[in-house]
């Protein structure tokens, strides 16, 4: 239920913002400037990224949510900061749960008035994005199916609500799925995916609408006559020149951080300047000189750790931090006694858990025992760390690409 005396007409929808403020000031004025009449949610990974959220630890995120968003769907990024006080209160899932007890991580269920209707608000989070969650992050959590949590939350709640939305951080594809095993779902607002799926796509009587990922739009949905309309738009190309009063100091601080963002580490490479950086390029280049200068058996790196971005002639701590915005160590870890007897197998199954590998050497060694990798995909996927290399992918990935003269220079 709204309780700030708002009369909201629509529901809008972000998702998979992952820190992304470089041009803010758009999406902060247009998302105050509709809330007066929407009831504004997030569908999960609105932090992590960036650089914005690697040097402001997440300070951003939080007074962004906490000033212009009414409900929050939990993703795999970010995952901890759902449980701090203030954003806990904000975030719904109907299917994570105590691994223990089995009981409700978070509220299951968001109840508004929208248009003269009484409107269920829900969230899932499938179980591919749960399972990508640092293994420490989740100790001690769980989640169920979730068509089973829903179609258990409407029987529980079908006399209180007149239609039923849902936030979903499990894919396109999979939202499309759920819309077909729960007809009773009005809305689906999808999250997750990163692909170019937006939508709306009609599911029997669900609509299945995606928002621009990145900070870049959002979904709207609003109802109509006795059902829903809903479509997808981005947020004004233009600049606003002044941001409402209330949000100046977060524009402040994004100011703040984006100078710091700014400083040069040193020039860019000339195989890769002027381009879109190609993660799998560099990763070859990568894990070859670790194999080499870090004396390790062997080096598995998953493409997903690096982002695509644009190159200029200098690479600057922004882009550092937009190509490697995890802050992944690299770790020696032990390969598991079962996957030696079947490497090729071991490496399809991480494949099907982590996205592309690019290893060395290539194919692994018959009697390999440990390899050199991330703490993510060690503690994840692999295995506990054995010990760290004492090096972060981040660094690296600086040696990589910057001239050999000023690569040292650069690494304050």
């Amino acid at each position: 239920m709204t309780t700030d005396g708002r009369n909201l007409r629509q529901i809008v929808a972000t998702t998979d913002v992952h820190s992304a403020f470089d041009n803010a000031a758009p999406f902060l004025t247009h998302l105050h400037a509709l809330r007066p009449t929407s009831l504004i949610v997030d569908c999960g990974d609105f932090f992590e990224g960036s650089g914005y959220y690697r040097l402001a630890r997440g300070t951003i995120e939080r007074g962004i949510l906490l000033r212009l968003y009414d409900v929050l769907a939990p993703g795999n990024h970010g995952w901890g900061h759902h449980f701090e006080p203030d954003l806990h209160r904000r975030t719904v899932c109907a299917n994570a749960v105590d691994a223990n007890t089995g009981d409700a991580l978070f509220r299951r269920l968001y109840i508004a008035d929208i248009a003269g209707r009484r409107i269920g608000v829900t969230a899932v989070i499938g179980r591919q994005a749960f399972h990508s969650i640092p293994a420490a992050q989740r100790a001690g959590h769980c989640v169920t199916d979730p068509v089973q949590a829903l179609r258990e939350l409407m029987l529980a709640h079908h006399h209180e609500v007149d239609s039923w939305v849902l936030l979903s951080h499990s894919g396109f594809d999979e939202d499309r799925k759920l819309a077909a095993a729960c007809p009773f779902l009005d809305v689906v607002f999808a999250g997750h995916c990163h692909s170019d799926q937006y939508g709306p796509v009609r599911v029997d009587d669900t609509l299945v609408v995606k928002g621009r990922e990145l900070a870049n739009g959002y979904a709207i949905a609003t109802p109509v006559g006795t059902g829903w309309g809903a479509g997808t738009t981005s947020f004004p190309d233009r600049t606003p020149s002044v941001v409402p009063t209330e949000l100046a100091d977060l524009r402040s601080r994004i100011e703040d951080v984006k100078q710091q963002l700014a400083g040069v580490l040193g020039p860019i490479k000339p195989a890769y300047r002027h381009q879109s950086l190609d993660r799998r390029s560099l990763l070859v280049d990568l894990t070859a000189r670790l194999h080499t200068a870090l004396g390790a058996d062997a080096v598995i790196l998953n493409e997903t750790a690096l982002r695509a971005v644009p190159l200029g002639d200098t690479l600057t701590q922004g882009d550092l931090l937009s190509i490697e915005p995890f802050a992944n160590q690299l770790v020696h870890t032990h390969v598991p006694e079962p996957a030696r007897r079947d490497l090729t197998g071991w490496l399809s199954h991480l494949t099907a858990q982590t996205g592309p590998l690019v290893i060395a050497p290539d194919p692994l060694p018959d009697a390999i025992t440990t390899v050199l990798t991330t703490d993510y995909l060690a503690e994840t996927y692999v295995g506990e760390r054995t010990h760290e290399a004492g090096l972060r992918l981040d660094q690296a990935v600086q040696h990589i690409l910057t001239a050999p003269d000023t690569a040292e220079g650069g690494r304050q």
